[in-house]
């Protein structure tokens, strides 16, 4: 099983990934520079956090225009695994891989904080391992994440159960006193209609290993492994 974690100017947390993919997990991962375009014999594809170009423009604007995109694209419509976190998701939303885009926080201030996330589907490759209604708290860090789709748009993502996960209160309640960013519906992470494109703002694989705080997050990375293992 191969994995690749893809490489932005300004990316900042690719070492996190490459270490839960190569470290934890103990599979073969390659870093995928901006520039490259070859994705030949790589079964998923991570699009890790940091501030791509430093989020000039609007955050992951500029990345949506690298070379390497236009081959993540066939990529994930090929059905291939693609997972986007924190700046990743931003820059999926922006290339149309998902829908909504991400706007600045209500607060309009940095959030650097552990946050408890209620796992909405457990029928897809990210979550099949997770229980029904599970709370993992894992980390948040963000400047723009305030996740925002509107009118129709909004009602078919949560028609289709679109939304894996949701910001809420370590019981699970979702409300907007469980809301650290403004995000419609407390929409923390979405799927596209295929299944296999993920994006959320929250920080799973830093929440891989006791020695840095927790496993919570690590079901998820679990979940793709024991996927791609029968496929």
């Amino acid at each position: 099983m191969k994995w690749g974690v893809l490489v932005f100017p300004g990316t900042n947390r690719d070492y996190d990934a490459y270490d839960v993919f190569a470290r934890i997990l103990g599979h073969d991962t390659r870093y995928i520079w901006h520039r490259e375009r070859d994705l030949d014999g790589l079964d998923a594809i991570m699009l890790p956090g940091g501030f791509s170009y430093g989020d000039y423009l609007r955050c992951g604007a500029i990345a949506r225009f690298s070379p390497v995109m236009e081959e993540l694209i066939r990529f994930a419509n090929s059905g291939r695994t693609v997972f986007g976190v924190c700046n990743g998701f931003q820059v999926l939303t922006e290339s149309g891989l998902l829908p909504g885009t991400l706007l600045r926080n209500r607060s309009l201030r940095f959030i650097n904080e552990d946050w408890p996330l209620r796992v909405e589907r457990t029928d897809t490759r990210f979550t099949h391992l997770c229980s029904e209604g599970q709370v993992m708290t894992v980390p948040i860090a963000h400047n723009e994440g305030n996740y925002f789709l509107g009118g129709d748009d909004l009602k078919r993502l949560e028609d289709r159960n679109g939304v894996l996960f949701r910001y809420c209160s370590p019981q699970g309640e979702v409300n907007d006193a469980s809301n650290p960013n403004g995000s419609v519906n407390n929409i923390a992470g979405v799927i596209n209609e295929a299944g296999n494109v993920l994006g959320m703002m929250p920080h799973p694989e830093n929440r891989t290993d006791p020695l840095i705080g927790g496993t919570d997050g690590l079901v998820l990375f679990e979940s793709m492994v024991a996927e791609l293992s029968q496929a």
